[in-house]
Order: structure tokens, then sequence, then C-alpha cells
């Protein structure tokens, strides 16, 4: 898995360097998640912009992710392509994520 991690304040921005994110990335998404928030971060922005397919496998890391963090944390989504924003419109995970078109969108969307 290709991440590139940047910090904007206390925003961590993960930019997903993949074109997909399926079974066989999703443990590895969620172990670098789960990691993260281990080391206390609580607000999490992925750059979907490289990925062109994601499956409910690696939805279900980023669940995983959202309920390890717990009330007090946030992950963002940002810049998804049409069938990676259609897999969160039909799941309804576009109500449970905060769905952004960019990074900074999501930025402001976070208070930061």
């Amino acid at each position: 898995m290709n991440i590139v991690e940047e910090m904007n304040g206390d925003l961590l921005i993960l930019k997903m360097r993949d074109a997909r994110l399926d079974a066989s990335t999703a443990p590895a998404l969620r172990e670098a998640l789960i990691e993260r928030i281990a080391k206390g971060q609580q607000s999490i922005i992925l750059d979907l912009g490289e990925v062109g397919f994601m499956d409910s496998s690696a939805l279900g890391a980023l669940i995983a992710a959202v309920k390890k963090l717990g009330p007090l944390g946030t992950i963002a989504v940002a810049q998804m392509r049409t069938p990676v924003a259609r897999l969160f419109s039909v799941t309804k995970m576009d109500r449970v994520f905060s769905v952004n078109a960019t990074v900074n969108d999501a930025i402001r969307s976070l208070g930061a």
C-alpha cells in the first residue's frame, strides 16, 4: 500500500496512491489507519483522488477506523472519483464520513 502522509495543523492528510482499494489492500489500509489513531491522531483526511476502484472490504477498513476513533475523532474523504463516490452513496457511507470535493474543502469542514 502506497500512502503519502502530510500534516496540516492537527489534521493528518493521507493521500492514497493505489489505483485500487480492495480485499488485497484493505488489511494494510486498516492497519495504517489504526496505527495512526493509536498514536493519537483524531482528525484524518483521506485523499482518494488516485483511487479508481474501491470495494466493500476497503470500506470496512474505513469503518473499523471510525469505530476505533469513537465520537471524538473524524475521518473525512476527499476527491473521490465517480465509482468510489457511487460506492459511498449506495452504501450510505456518505452519511458516516464527511465527503468533500477537494482536500481544501475537507480541511475547512474539519475546522482547521
